[in-house]
């Protein structure tokens, strides 16, 4: 029989654990980040990016690609190797009340992932084939290319990981076996970025139109539809999450953490959301 803790001197977690604020600061520096790129694009795009053998593209284009290849290689090295080295080694013994303020995390950084691969994914993507219908590309890193597959993906890429690595040093159900929805909802989206080599070499060897329908572009839509594993990923969560709440505000019993981490797939009743949503 599962082990459960029961209510005796229950914590609860500060109503600040449950702010928006962080969500709200990461994505508002995103988009403050976005509309000052796409000014820089509308700028300097056609006046100094249509001649790749020019100093003013080495000046203005191919020095940002390297700039930006750079820090995100440190970024990313930096944000998940900090949360590999500061994991909780002890997440048998998680209080109720911290565990659902990790859950709140997060959420906050499903979310701030969410808004940077719609950013990448759909906004700089869709104007990325606007700009080759415009203009017959002289090399693989065009302008729009230097923000959309170089910049927009790995920072999508490395808040997507990042909320897959902090789940899985944080939180006893993602901590001893790997979620699939959670895997495909990050990964799925990342392997758009590998697929970029797959469409820089269609259209070296062929001319064809910036459609999505067309074959080339294929990979590019099916791995987007994977960030529908999302779905899965809440469904996968929500039952913890309600009998969390029900045990630190209602004092109902509540399966341990150690039974938990020993059987992930115990802790995922759908009937429990279910009932919440009746």
């Amino acid at each position: 029989m599962a082990e459960t803790q029961t209510a005796t001197a229950l914590a609860r977690p500060p109503v600040t654990a449950f702010s928006w604020r962080s969500a709200g600061i990461a994505i508002g520096a995103l988009v403050v980040f976005d509309v000052l790129i796409n000014v820089y694009e509308r700028l300097f795009a056609f006046s100094k990016g249509l001649d790749y053998a020019s100093a003013d593209y080495n000046n203005y284009w191919l020095g940002m690609l390297f700039a930006e290849l750079v820090l995100e290689a440190v970024t990313a090295g930096a944000l998940w190797g900090w949360l590999w080295v500061t994991r909780d080694q002890a997440l048998e013994r998680l209080s109720p009340a911290e565990e659902l303020k990790r859950y709140w995390a997060l959420a906050l950084f499903v979310v701030t992932y969410t808004y940077a691969a719609y950013a990448g994914a759909s906004y700089f993507t869709e104007q990325d084939g606007t700009w080759h219908q415009t203009v017959i590309r002289d090399t693989d890193f065009t302008p729009s290319h230097v923000i959309e597959f170089y910049q927009s993906y790995p920072i999508y890429i490395i808040f997507g990981v990042g909320s897959l690595v902090y789940a899985m040093t944080r939180l006893p159900q993602f901590a001893k076996a790997f979620s699939l929805p959670f895997v495909i909802l990050v990964g799925s989206p990342a392997m758009i970025f590998p697929n970029v080599g797959l469409n820089e070499f269609g259209h070296t060897r062929w001319f064809m139109e910036e459609l999505f329908v067309a074959p080339l572009h294929w990979g590019f839509v099916t791995f987007g539809w994977g960030a529908l594993a999302i779905l899965g990923t809440w469904s996968q969560i929500c039952p913890r999450v309600v009998s969390l709440i029900n045990h630190v505000y209602l004092g109902k019993p509540l399966q341990s953490t150690a039974e938990v981490m020993k059987d992930p797939q115990s802790s995922v009743d759908p009937a429990a959301c279910a009932a919440l949503a009746a």
